[in-house]
């Protein structure tokens, strides 16, 4: 099931008796756990019939000895356990030990929402145990969201909290937060606090509240190389040395690879249109026109010496051939070499 089928139904009071949340992403497991933990009791009825379990500190005969009694002065009782991968040695000795309650799986009590968090992994859900949850409860994997996704899906964040936010913000963030969704929704809702709904999130504001430059990131950079600015390139590279715990080198070298790369896509295409160009290149569509200016500024060879260039200087980063030459002076040869020898 979607996430957006199981966020619905929990909101229409539509409940299941056996919830298994699994998979790479935390941040949904949580989401929907802790929904389940403020919403689906009221707060007299949580004393009697809520109880929270962690994984490394209870087992499976409490976790559903508990779930097998009935509520108290309420419709359900709700069974949560949290960190529930840690409550076995190994995924397989987890997996043997669901299919012992696998009685429990194929005829839940139907007053109970047992809940299970179990993050970073998942079970096989060939098992029976997998195969019961899945016919009478809730059997949901939360998948790592891939990085060429996650603009859209701040974009998509804050609209659905009723805010609007620009695209060189949207990618501003995404390029300095990564994929961990977590994160991202907590340096989102600082953004909040200081607006009213229906206003939109700005570079400035990002800079203002969470501390992200908006003329000095990896952003400017990328984009500074691709129109040959060597001023405002320089200028970046500068800032970057001064604050080098927040502009690791490795990250930058990273971010310039998947730049372009996309710039190497983009010379391959037979078809160039703005449209086809975005998905292709997994950008928002108010980028393309700076992807085709960099084009224009290097051809399909000039990449391919970008790489080499790319691939010297993290191999001279992590002190391979290179003893004295610190990170500042690194990015400054491989700025000059980008923009004149390539």
């Amino acid at each position: 099931m979607k996430i957006e089928n199981v966020i619905k139904d929990l909101r229409n009071k539509i409940y299941y008796p056996v919830y298994f949340l699994m998979g790479e992403e935390p941040y949904y497991i949580d989401a929907l756990s802790n929904y389940i933990e403020k919403n689906v009791l009221n707060e007299s009825e949580r004393e009697f019939n809520q109880s929270i379990f962690y994984g490394k500190d209870t087992d499976f005969n409490t976790i559903i000895s508990t779930a097998r009694r009935y509520p108290m002065m309420a419709n359900h009782q709700v069974v949560i356990v949290r960190e529930a991968q840690n409550l076995e040695q190994n995924k397989e000795r987890f997996e043997e030990k669901m299919n012992e309650y696998v009685s429990y799986f194929e005829n839940p009590q139907k007053t109970t929402i047992l809940v299970f968090c179990y993050k970073y992994k998942k079970i096989d859900t060939r098992r029976k145990a997998a195969k019961a949850i899945a016919k009478n409860g809730i059997l949901y994997e939360s998948k790592k969201i891939y990085d060429y996704r996650i603009p859209d899906w701040i974009s998509d964040y804050v609209r659905r909290k009723g805010y609007l936010i620009e695209p060189v913000a949207t990618q501003l963030l995404a390029d300095y937060l990564g994929n961990n969704l977590s994160k991202i929704v907590n340096e989102i809702n600082k953004l909040f606090i200081g607006l009213n709904k229906g206003e939109r999130i700005t570079t400035a504001i990002i800079e203002e509240n969470i501390g992200i430059s908006k003329d000095y990131n990896i952003f400017e950079f990328q984009k500074a190389l691709g129109e040959k600015n060597e001023i405002k390139a320089f200028r970046i590279v500068f800032y970057f040395e001064s604050n080098p715990k927040d502009h690791y080198i490795g990250f930058i070298l990273t971010m310039l690879y998947k730049y372009f790369s996309k710039l190497l896509i983009y010379h391959s295409l037979a078809n160039k249109q703005e449209k086809n160009v975005a998905s292709k290149l997994s950008v928002n569509p108010f980028f393309v026109k700076e992807y085709k200016k960099a084009a224009s500024n290097y051809n399909y060879r000039s990449i391919i010496n970008i790489f080499s260039y790319l691939r010297q200087y993290d191999v001279k980063s992590k002190g391979i051939g290179n003893v004295r030459t610190g990170h500042g002076e690194l990015l400054k040869e491989l700025t000059y070499k980008i923009i004149h020898r390539s």
